[in-house]
């Protein structure tokens, strides 16, 4: 498993037209390899995340999405994602495709990837408006033992999946602390497994309620401190909240959101120099 430089690492395994699974709830969100697709201008991604957030916004808004799936979108805490909205509303800068998904849904079908089965299986509750979106594919049939309805969702394998985390030991072991959400699975579930990380040590600490991503699992990593800024890293740094608030009206005009991506991630050469230019320390 090699050590790479963020830039080669999306260029060697993210390309075209390919499924890229973006995974972090709350903290540890990949925004420094999202901003290197962006700068390597891949074209034509099925992005997958249960929670789109501002990176997808950002990625889209540049023209690298051609679909998306995903469980809810929006600014957490703030409002909406104004370059989602637009590509949904407008097709700008390029339609959109879309397949909605509730919370568990997504969790199932990642957890049914990493099992190599060609669905999940789940209770089938009230109908909501989502069975009627194209593009969901969810089947509900009986259960031959119960007859139950359930609910059978197609299992999600990304072509790669891209995780941020706190460390990797020097055998290419990557420790994930904090809330972990769906990064095991979507790691387990994915052809390819890229990780940034904070920093790398000898040897992990023991650590309660974490994930270790074996190396076996890992196909490249790169350490890139910061890596997960504006959200944050437990036991790193805190959230920008200003941020994320700032967005809502950096992103609301194509205009204003084209100048700061052209100002804060084409014109730089990698996140580090976009932290230094937003007065952050790495």
């Amino acid at each position: 498993m090699p050590v790479l430089p963020l830039a080669e690492a999306i260029a060697s395994y993210v390309h075209d037209g390919e499924s890229v699974a973006l995974e972090g709830f709350t903290h540890l969100i990949p925004f420094a390899a999202g901003h290197e697709i962006i700068r390597q201008q891949r074209r034509d991604l099925h992005l997958i995340r249960m929670t789109p957030d501002l990176i997808f916004d950002q990625m889209i808004g540049m023209g690298c999405a051609a679909r998306l799936s995903f469980s809810w979108g929006g600014n957490p805490g703030v409002g909406s994602l104004h370059r989602l909205r637009d590509a949904v509303e407008s097709q700008w800068p390029r339609p959109l495709a879309l397949s909605e998904f509730t919370h568990a849904e997504m969790a199932v079908a990642y957890t049914a990837g990493a099992s190599g089965l060609p669905c999940a299986l789940m209770r089938h509750y009230a109908p909501t408006d989502l069975e009627r979106i194209a593009g969901t594919s969810i089947k509900t049939l009986s259960c031959p033992f119960t007859g139950a309805s359930l609910a059978a969702v197609p299992a999600i394998n990304p072509d790669v999946t891209i995780l941020h985390a706190q460390q990797i030991d020097a055998a290419g072991n990557v420790l994930i602390q904090g809330i972990v959400g769906a990064a095991k699975e979507a790691a387990m579930a994915a052809r390819r497994v890229l990780v940034t990380v904070e920093e790398q040590v000898e040897r992990l600490p023991p650590a309660i309620n974490a994930v270790v991503l074996p190396a076996w699992v890992i196909t490249a990593a790169s350490i890139v401190p910061g890596g997960a800024y504006p959200s944050y890293a437990h036991g790193y740094y805190p959230r920008d909240n200003g941020f994320y608030l700032a967005w809502d009206e950096i992103a609301r005009e194509r205009a204003t959101f084209t100048r700061w991506m052209q100002q804060h991630v084409l014109a730089v050469p990698d996140h580090a120099a976009l932290l230094r230019k937003v007065g952050v320390a790495a």
